[in-house]
C-alpha cells in the first residue's frame, strides 16, 4: 500500500497537521481517533492508564494490539518493554515496531488487512535534528510526516488508535510504564 508514503509525502508539502491533544499527563500529550477516547475521562493523574485501558477495550477479541514507536530504538530501548507489559495487562496478542521500519512489513497489514487490531502509536519531541541533504526538511520532520501520514491511514478506516507523544522521551517512556504497572 502507498497510501501512508501519500499522506507522508503530502504533509511533507503542507506540514504537520494541528493535532492538539486531548490532554497532557505529565510528560505525555494524548490523543486518539477511531472512538478510542470517547467517553474516558482524561482529566485525571490516571488519565494515561484510563487511556490505555480504553485501547485495550477496543481489541477485538480474537485481535491483536500493535505498538508503533517512532523512538530511537537504542537511546529508548526501554519502550520495548511496553510489548510485554501490555501482553499481560491484556491477555491479548501484542506486536512492537520501530516505526518508521515497520511500515514496510506489518504497517501494510495494519492498514490493509482485516480490521482485528488496535493500534498505539508512540512519538516524541525530536533532540537533535538533521537536515535531509538536499531536501527542505530534517529527519526528525521526515520521522514525523511519516507518523502523521500512518496516523491518517489509519483514522480514514476507522481503526481504533491511540496516539502518545512524549514531550520527555525518558520520563514519558518511564510514565507509560508505571500506567501499566
Amino acid at each position: 500500500m502507498t497510501e501512508s508514503k501519500e499522506n507522508t509525502n503530502a504533509i511533507l508539502d503542507s506540514g504537520l497537521p494541528d493535532e492538539p491533544p486531548l490532554a497532557t499527563i505529565g510528560a505525555i500529550e494524548l490523543r486518539g481517533s477511531g472512538g478510542v477516547l470517547d467517553g474516558v475521562d482524561l482529566s485525571s493523574h490516571d488519565g494515561v492508564a484510563l487511556g490505555l485501558d480504553a485501547l485495550l477495550a477496543a481489541v477485538p477479541e480474537h485481535g491483536y494490539l500493535a505498538v508503533m514507536a517512532y523512538l530511537d530504538r537504542l537511546a529508548d530501548a526501554s519502550a520495548g518493554n511496553l510489548r510485554s507489559a501490555l501482553a499481560a495487562r491484556s491477555g491479548r496478542a501484542v506486536t512492537f515496531g520501530w516505526g518508521p521500519r515497520f511500515l514496510h512489513s506489518t504497517g501494510q497489514y495494519h492498514k490493509g488487512g482485516p480490521q482485528q487490531g488496535a493500534y498505539l502509536q508512540i512519538t516524541a519531541e525530536i533532540g537533535t535534528d538533521l537536515p535531509v541533504p538536499d531536501r527542505p526538511f530534517t529527519f526528525g520532520g521526515l520521522q514525523a510526516a511519516q507518523a502523521a501520514g500512518d496516523r491518517k491511514a489509519l483514522a480514514d478506516r476507522g481503526r481504533p488508535l491511540l496516539h502518545l507523544h512524549l514531550t520527555d522521551r525518558a520520563a514519558g517512556i518511564g510514565q507509560l510504564l508505571a500506567a501499566l504497572a
